[in-house]
């Protein structure tokens, strides 16, 4: 673990990141105030040892808001990155493996998901579903699939035609087990890595659905939302913005220097 402490970015990465899920965990058993409870009598208050964070339009702590969007945010990242990395390296695998049709099917699928932006993608399917968590959550986690695709391919071609798959196809053993056994563990550096940045990217896409009104649903706390309903205070009560963006920031900046630490940690080529 010292040569983990030892780089800068993982160091930081860590670090911020850890402050969210601590704050995401606590915020299960306890918060300062009820989230979703008004208080029409501490409307618009500003940041005060009642209120860390001040209140918003309604009289709902900020502080106990930003603390329960941290569990949707973390649940978002949790679940798209499930969704694009489980059948991404499916897809991927199956392309390295199963022959130039299917190589070619699963590759020309991939170019014509990449073929429309993640948000605007995102934006179609939550419009055409419906606005929800889940909605978005599928929408950004699709849109990860041909991502994970493609980098597990390329590893899994770069491996293919080592001396150690040839010698275990020698030894008689089946494509499937030499897959698993000697191709999936020797490619995870790779895909953890990008599992780590797409967390900050699903974050920050989940905010931007959100922000839009096809994220997270009112009254359940959300980051992008808490910034929609802030825009019309902004000269009255700044705050109602600066805390849940600089959440946002807090935490995509976290999980960006942590991928990069892994990238430099994991990647022989850097070291």
């Amino acid at each position: 673990m010292g040569r983990y402490f030892k780089n800068l970015n993982f160091f930081i990465g860590l670090s911020l990141s850890a402050v969210v899920v601590a704050m995401a965990v606590v915020s299960l058993f306890w918060t300062p105030y009820r989230p979703t409870t008004m208080d029409a009598h501490h409307r618009i208050e500003a940041p005060s040892l009642a209120h860390p964070l001040g209140t918003d339009q309604y009289g709902r702590d900020l502080l106990s808001r930003v603390m329960v969007g941290a569990v949707n945010s973390i649940i978002v990242g949790l679940m798209t990155v499930a969704i694009g990395m489980g059948a991404g390296i499916v897809l991927g695998l199956t392309s390295a493996w199963g022959g130039r049709l299917a190589d070619e099917t699963i590759m020309r699928f991939s170019d014509l998901l990449f073929g429309f932006p993640a948000v605007l993608s995102a934006i179609l399917i939550t419009a055409v579903m419906g606005p929800s968590a889940v909605n978005a959550m599928l929408a950004i986690g699709i849109f990860y699939i041909p991502v994970f695709a493609r980098l597990t391919r390329a590893s899994a071609l770069t491996i293919k035609g080592l001396d150690y798959i040839s010698a275990a196809r020698a030894a008689g053993q089946e494509e499937v087990a030499i897959i698993w056994r000697h191709v999936l563990p020797n490619i995870l550096s790779p895909l953890i890595i990008q599992a780590t940045v797409q967390f900050a990217v699903a974050i920050l896409a989940e905010a931007g659905l959100s922000y839009l009104g096809l994220g997270t649903q009112p009254p359940h706390p959300s980051w992008g939302r808490m910034l929609n309903e802030a825009q019309t205070f902004m000269e009255l009560a700044p705050w109602m913005a600066v805390f849940p963006g600089l959440a946002i920031a807090w935490t995509v900046l976290g999980f960006n220097l942590l991928g990069d630490g892994l990238r430099d940690i994991l990647d022989p080529r850097l070291r």
